[in-house]
C-alpha cells in the first residue's frame, strides 16, 4: 500500500500530522507493507528567502482577536503529541530548497529523518529553512552527506520533482496540507486523530489485499 502525504515545512499541522500518522501506522497490521512517500506542496511559493514576521504575528493578521486562542490551540495539540511549537520563533520563508532537499533524502532512504529535522528546526528552534547553511547543517544531522547537500543547494537538482509533486497534487484535488492519498484515492486530512487514520489505513489495506485462495 502506498501512502502519499503532502506537506510543507511551514505548516504546524504537518508536524502534528506526522506524529499522528506514525501513531496510526504503529497499530496497523502489516506496517512493513506500507510505503510512506512525502510529497511537496508549497504553502507560500511566492514567499521570499529572508525571514520576516513570525508565524504568530501572521496569524494575528489573519485571525485578529481570535489569533491568541488559535495559536494556543495549535500549541496545545502539538504538546499532546510531544511537540514544542514555537510559533513566535518560526518565521515563514520560501521552502522550495527544503522540498528539493527532501527529495534527495528520499532517494537516500532518509526522507523521514530529514523531514523530521526540518520540521523541528523550523517549528521548535525557529531556524531559517531558506538559508543554505542551515539546510546543510540540518540535512547532515539527519544523515545526508555534506558534499552532496552542498551540491544540491548550489544547483537546481530535484526542482522538477517538486513541481511534479505539485502538479500531481492539483490533479488529485489536494488543496491543503497535510493531506494523505492512499493508493491514489481521494485526498483526506492527515491531521485526524490516530484512531481515525488507523481505520482509513486498515480499510485501504483490506481493499488492496489479494484475495485468499
Amino acid at each position: 500500500m502506498q501512502v502519499e502525504i503532502y506537506v510543507d515545512v511551514l505548516c504546524p499541522w504537518c508536524y502534528i500530522g506526522k506524529r499522528r500518522v506514525a501513531a496510526a501506522l504503529s497499530q496497523v497490521d502489516g506496517r512493513d507493507q506500507v510505503e510512506i512517500i512525502w510529497r511537496s506542496l508549497e504553502l507560500a511559493p511566492e514567499s521570499g528567502r529572508e525571514p520576516g514576521q513570525s508565524a504568530a504575528e501572521a496569524m494575528r493578521e489573519w485571525w485578529g482577536d481570535q489569533a491568541a486562542a488559535r495559536v494556543a490551540h495549535i500549541q496545545a495539540l502539538g504538546a499532546a503529541e510531544g511537540l514544542e511549537l514555537n510559533l513566535h520563533l518560526a518565521r515563514p520563508v520560501n521552502t522550495f530548497d527544503a522540498h528539493r532537499l527532501c527529495h534527495l533524502a528520499a532517494d537516500r532512504g532518509l526522507a523521514d529523518e530529514v523531514m523530521e529535522r526540518l520540521l523541528r528546526g523550523y517549528h521548535t528552534e525557529g531556524l531559517d529553512v531558506a538559508d543554505p547553511v542551515v539546510l546543510e547543517r540540518l540535512a547532515v544531522e539527519a544523515g545526508l552527506e555534506a558534499d552532496e547537500v552542498r551540491a544540491l543547494l548550489a544547483g537546481d537538482a530535484y526542482a522538477e520533482r517538486v513541481r511534479a509533486d505539485e502538479r500531481r497534487a492539483a490533479g488529485l484535488g489536494v488543496t491543503g496540507v497535510p493531506s494523505m492519498v492512499i493508493d491514489g484515492g481521494a485526498p483526506v486530512s492527515a491531521v485526524q486523530p490516530p484512531a481515525a487514520l488507523r481505520l482509513l489505513l486498515e480499510n485501504a489495506a483490506q481493499v488492496s489485499a489479494p484475495p485468499v485462495p
